[in-house]
């Protein structure tokens, strides 16, 4: 699974790419703060069993959110807008984007994330291929027409993600190993240097401007 680290590059390139003319280094760090708050949930999980990947990676989360800023935004005096501007406005709909594109997608697209919890409690993974063949034609993998599927999907009795503050279910054991990763494939090695470099050259072209 991706690590909070790698999540939080993904939430930079969001930030240098939607902030427009309201990028700057207090900006973007607020995006990508926002973008690592649905990991928070792997804190919740000590308390709440199978909180993890579902409390906050749920897409019911920034809806809710989407809803309040709708419902601020959208009356004549919104506080949002009051107290920030219309940067403060801006800066709350790209948050929102880069928790949901930075922060709950690449966990989706990896291992699973529990979608719509609390209203259903079931794990989801978007996994497959997409190739084109000389011999098959296009080949997909990620809608399956007719599922092999017999089992129940995970829920938050039956799966638990291993985290450094939660490594095992239940009672842990006396020298249980946490393990925090950081990156576990090349390309995430990539994401981070690239959204470095674009969110470093963001910044200088900010100050200079």
């Amino acid at each position: 699974m991706p690590s909070t680290l790698v999540h939080m590059a993904l939430g930079g390139l969001v930030g240098a790419a939607l902030l427009t003319s309201e990028f700057d280094a207090r900006a973007v760090a607020l995006v990508v703060a926002v973008t690592a708050v649905p990991d928070l949930d792997s804190l919740a999980g000590l308390v709440l069993p199978g909180a993890h990947r579902s409390l906050f990676h749920s897409f019911l989360f920034p809806a809710l959110v989407c809803g309040l800023l709708l419902v601020d935004t959208l009356r004549e005096e919104s506080l949002l807008r009051t107290r920030y501007g219309e940067r403060g406005v801006r800066l709350a709909w790209v948050s929102v984007a880069a928790m949901v594109f930075g922060g709950i997608l690449p966990d989706l697209f990896t291992n699973g994330v529990n979608a719509f919890y609390p209203a259903v409690d079931a794990f989801y993974t978007v996994d497959g291929k997409l190739l084109l063949s000389d011999q098959r034609g296009l080949v997909q993998t990620f809608v399956e027409l007719q599922p092999e599927r017999t089992e129940p999907r995970p829920t938050t009795q039956t799966l638990h993600y291993s985290t450094p503050v939660d490594p095992q279910p239940g009672n842990e054991e006396r020298n249980v190993e946490r393990v925090a990763p950081v990156f576990q494939a090349g390309w995430e090695l990539m994401l981070v240097v690239v959204s470095s470099v674009v969110v470093a050259f963001r910044l200088w072209d900010a100050e200079r401007r």
